[in-house]
């Protein structure tokens, strides 16, 4: 494939001499193999058994966005939400502190205790609720929980990057042009949202020189936090699209070649060969055992001189009637022979006996086709097994 390309440019720039061949020649150095598609010939959409394999190894459509989102969203409302408390336990945390500074030493036990209590009441809030919104945002991709340590184990052969690969991804591939006018869209939207907050409030933002501490810092607490909910709630709308996106990148990205179909199919259903050789190798057995099936037959059909099948039938073993022994000529005589000894009845229909000999394979299931033919000829057989019976158990 790439010879065939290099071979396109090189007539095309010798022949045309549209270019300098100087830079013909350095066009013609570069490894076109960066840019052939990797995935060439994978047009089969994946299997159910893979998709659940990738899962398996903890690779899901993910949306970073969406986890961003509901990251920098609920922790910011449980900041607004335990603001007061929070506040509170500063104040009493320098309190605290500044009234032992000169009575107790900082390495004194009782300070440290202190310490860790104070950081933990102020930090938890907000870490406990960025981290459930972590993974519940990771739930909800996922489909639930995974647990897989495949995307933490180390891989040796990605030292050395493929440049190639990487260019390809980041710079002429779909999944980079998105990203980039996410990136840029994102940035914009911020900052027209942060423009938009302080323009109506500049006003107030310069008397704020004039107005005491406590004032200042809670304008522009809220200021802030208005900033980042306007954000966060973007960044919340921008997820789904970009979920979206992940998702089909993620669908692509495990699509199949015929082969590779082919070689799953083997695995999962085996090998078409071998189990071709295991029925075939079925058949003969049943073959060389005709003299012990046909006594267990229900029915045998003949044709009536050249073609004999025998038809046995178990209601609670088989899904459907099956042939258990077939036969031509002089092998379909010695089928009618043990029937008779046997006493297994013998009936005869032409075109359902040739359509079974031609069509089915000792050991192999009655097609529906014929089950309406062979359920008319089965009945009859139990109408006189029983009337048959009722005789005997008259006399």
């Amino acid at each position: 494939m790439t010879g065939s390309l290099l071979l396109i440019q090189e007539n095309e720039y010798a022949e045309r001499k549209y270019v300098n061949p100087e830079v013909s020649d350095l066009i013609l150095r570069i490894d076109l193999q960066w840019f052939a598609a990797e995935d060439e010939g994978r047009t089969e959409d994946p299997t159910e058994y893979k998709i659940r394999k990738a899962r398996e190894e903890g690779r899901v459509a993910k949306s970073m966005e969406l986890n961003g989102a509901l990251v920098l969203l609920l922790p910011v409302l449980a900041l607004i939400a335990f603001a007061p408390s929070m506040v509170n336990n500063f104040v009493e945390m320098i309190r605290f502190f500044l009234t032992r500074a000169t009575k107790i030493e900082i390495t004194d036990p009782a300070i440290i205790r202190a310490f860790f209590r104070y950081f933990i009441r102020l930090v938890l809030p907000i870490t406990a609720t960025a981290l459930i919104s972590g993974v519940v945002s990771n739930l909800i991709q996922n489909g639930g929980f995974i647990f897989s340590l495949k995307p933490i184990t180390p891989q040796f052969n990605k030292i050395l990057p493929n440049f190639g690969k990487y260019f390809k991804r980041v710079l002429f591939s779909a999944e980079g042009m998105f990203n980039l006018a996410k990136s840029l869209v994102k940035v914009a939207v911020i900052a027209a949202a942060a423009f938009i907050s302080i323009r109506d409030d500049i006003p107030k933002l310069i008397s704020m020189l004039n107005t005491g501490l406590w004032n200042s810092v809670t304008f522009i607490a809220s200021l802030a936090a208005k900033i980042l909910i306007i954000a966060s709630i973007f960044f919340l709308a921008i997820s789904i699209p970009d979920y979206v996106f992940q998702r089909r990148q993620f669908m692509e990205s495990l699509k199949m070649s015929k082969q590779e179909v082919k070689e799953e199919y083997k695995q999962m259903e085996g090998d078409p060969l071998v189990k071709g050789r295991l029925r075939q190798r079925m058949r003969e057995i049943l073959s060389q055992n005709m003299a012990v099936n046909v006594p267990k037959a229900d029915v045998v059909i003949t044709n009536p001189t050249h073609f004999a099948i025998a038809i046995q039938w178990d209601r609670q073993t088989m899904r459907a009637p099956m042939v258990t022994a077939k036969g031509q000529d002089n092998l379909a005589l010695r089928i009618k022979s043990l029937a008779k000894e046997n006493n297994v009845p013998i009936h005869e229909n032409k075109a359902l006996a040739r359509a079974l000999y031609a069509e089915v394979e000792i050991g192999d299931m009655i097609p529906d086709t014929y089950y309406h033919a062979l359920a008319v000829i089965l009945a009859k057989v139990y109408a006189l097994d029983s009337q048959k019976a009722k005789i005997i158990k008259e006399a």
